[in-house]
């Protein structure tokens, strides 16, 4: 019997077999690429890291100077304290996945920290994920050895707008952020936040907000602040530390010297003293 091709049976079983190949070479190929676009994720991973600290590395780079610059990383709990037997290494904890699960709850997620050193000094990076307009937004902060001071940022997003809240990827909107502040005076958090019509200049708190990218701009500002209170326990004990340390290096002849200018002080006074 010979096969009709112009027969609708035969159109229709034709098309189902070109499908099921089809799926299956595409199939083929996704488990073939894998490894590679897992190898690039982690490379652009590095490379974001390393820029919040004013690392610009190209993709063969990453690697090295991940290994030469980032000493130690650990994971923290919802209380900020590092996690003795975490579930996973910090550099693997996916924290945009973590962040789109809304049935996991807060205190069973992972947070990572990353620890540079460069320069002679230290700095805590930490990575965040929010919400912009159109999509996730996600980037690094460092945290100086003082756990106050901010040493640099680094932001991306996947789908805003370009020209308006795409500006949160480059180094106009980034820079402001070194310098700044995540506590006042006081020792309170105080979250560093995209003011809209900018930014006083003496401000330690804010940065000026992208023109007509108001939304990122406020999903940024959420993100620092709802990422960075997770860490803040953390910090204040990185500040206690850091005052501690800052008396212990005092010279001793400097604080005999304080002794001998309170002791003076205090004859001085009690010799000008009227006698009753």
């Amino acid at each position: 019997m010979a096969l009709d091709i112009n027969s609708n049976k035969y159109t229709f079983a034709f098309s189902t077999v070109m499908v099921v190949v089809v799926a299956v070479l595409l199939a083929l190929a996704s488990e073939g690429l894998k490894p590679m676009q897992n190898a690039n994720i982690r490379v652009e991973k590095m490379q974001n890291i390393l820029s919040s600290v004013g690392l610009k590395t190209t993709a063969e780079q990453a690697d090295s100077f991940y290994t030469a610059f980032i000493k130690e990383s650990f994971v923290l709990d919802l209380e900020g304290k590092v996690k003795e037997s975490p579930s996973q290494e910090a550099f693997d904890i996916d924290v945009l996945a973590q962040y789109k699960d809304k049935e996991k709850l807060d205190s069973d997620k992972e947070y990572p920290l990353f620890v540079c050193e460069k320069d002679g000094k230290r700095s805590y990076i930490v990575p965040m994920v929010g919400t912009g307009l159109w999509g996730p937004i996600w980037g690094y902060m460092a945290i100086s050895s003082d756990g106050i001071t901010v040493e640099g940022a680094s932001f991306d997003h996947k789908s805003e707008t370009p020209g308006l809240g795409a500006e949160i990827n480059t180094s106009w909107f980034q820079a402001p952020f070194v310098g700044k502040k995540i506590f006042n005076e006081a020792g309170e958090f105080s979250p560093i936040k995209a003011v809209k019509g900018g930014a006083a200049d003496d401000d330690l708190h804010g940065v000026d907000a992208i023109s007509g990218g108001t939304i990122t701009s406020n999903g940024l500002s959420a993100m620092i602040a709802n990422t960075l209170k997770i860490y803040t326990k953390y910090f204040q004990e990185l500040q206690a530390s850091s005052a501690s340390a800052d008396i212990s290096t005092l010279p001793l002849d400097s604080l005999a010297v304080d002794s001998l200018a309170l002791d003076s002080l205090t004859i001085d006074t009690l010799v000008s003293q009227p006698i009753k």
